[in-house]
């Protein structure tokens, strides 16, 4: 029995193969290089973060999907059919079937929530990326992640920053990095569960998980969705280790020094721009929720 209502439109074969190809050459503008160093074993500290912190794999990330809704016939059902989340709609077409979406309303659910919060939630503009630093805060320089490049000030002018300055990340997956004696130091305590009450949207590491988020709903979205959000996560991972307290200068990435007046100032206005870029997008993934949701709602 199809999974969909039978008149869910098929895409064209040429306006496929358009759309496929013109989001390979997008992503691969940022996959390749990390393919080709992967390959020669070197490691970039900004850009791994992307295929290594998140889960979604350089070959994943380059799959195009049309989403939920949308129906594939031919070679393309051919080239598509046993995909996760893809299945028979009947008469030789395939897409992502409603049984799938179903099984997801849980997730769906879940980041609806998370997402809709932090849009509403008013952006904080105060915590000037504190939370890098706190990620090395009294280790040791065998001990720091990004072992390989030098702090900027030392590992003891590091320390100062940190005691210097009021830290109030709130960011779950960042404070769970911090060291344990960078922890009190924190004058909010997020925790794995509580997201949807800390999340907000001038935070980076918020808009950089819109990409998380995005990938977690493929492929009941669309792919152009995921690249925008990658993309996003890109600029913003750039920012948040310009302004780390590392010298990566070699690499060419210039220091926003966060510990001057001045660098906090040129933080600021950065994150003010990444959340008018990011908001958009945290309204496209809530209406994609809301979309898939309504979706399961309606009878057969």
């Amino acid at each position: 029995m199809p999974s969909v209502l039978p008149d869910t439109p098929t895409i064209d074969p040429a306006t496929l193969a358009g759309r496929r190809a013109a989001h390979e050459a997008r992503v691969d503008a940022f996959v390749a290089p990390h393919l080709a160093r992967r390959a020669e074993r070197v490691k970039h500290p900004v850009h791994d973060f992307l295929f290594t912190y998140y889960s979604q794999r350089p070959a994943q990330l380059r799959r195009w999907h049309p989403g939920y809704g949308v129906a594939l016939a031919g070679d393309d059902a051919a080239a598509y059919a046993g995909l996760k989340g893809y299945g028979d709609l009947g008469d030789g077409r395939v897409g992502v079937e409603r049984a799938y979406v179903e099984r997801q309303r849980p997730l769906l659910t879940a980041l609806r929530r998370l997402l809709r919060a932090t849009l509403d939630r008013p952006a904080n503009f105060g915590c000037f990326g504190m939370h890098e630093w706190a990620m090395v805060y009294r280790l040791t320089p065998e001990q720091v992640r990004h072992a390989d490049w030098p702090l900027r000030l030392g590992a003891d002018g590091t320390d100062e920053v940190v005691e210097g300055h009021k830290v109030a990340c709130s960011h779950f997956d960042a404070f769970r990095f911090f060291t344990e004696p960078a922890r009190p130091l924190n004058l909010l305590a997020p925790q794995a569960d509580d997201r949807p009450d800390f999340e907000q949207p001038g935070c980076l590491h918020a808009g950089m998980d819109l990409y998380k988020a995005s990938y977690r709903l493929s492929p009941m979205v669309c792919s152009d969705l995921v690249a925008d959000c990658f993309e996003l996560a890109l600029e913003i991972r750039e920012l948040d280790m310009r302004a780390a307290p590392y010298d990566l200068s070699d690499l060419g990435y210039e220091p926003l020094r966060v510990e001057t007046p001045e660098g906090k100032a040129e933080y600021v206005a950065a994150q003010r721009s990444f959340t008018a870029k990011g908001q958009p997008l945290r309204a496209r993934l809530v209406a994609e929720c809301e979309r898939l949701l309504d979706a399961t709602d309606q009878p057969d």
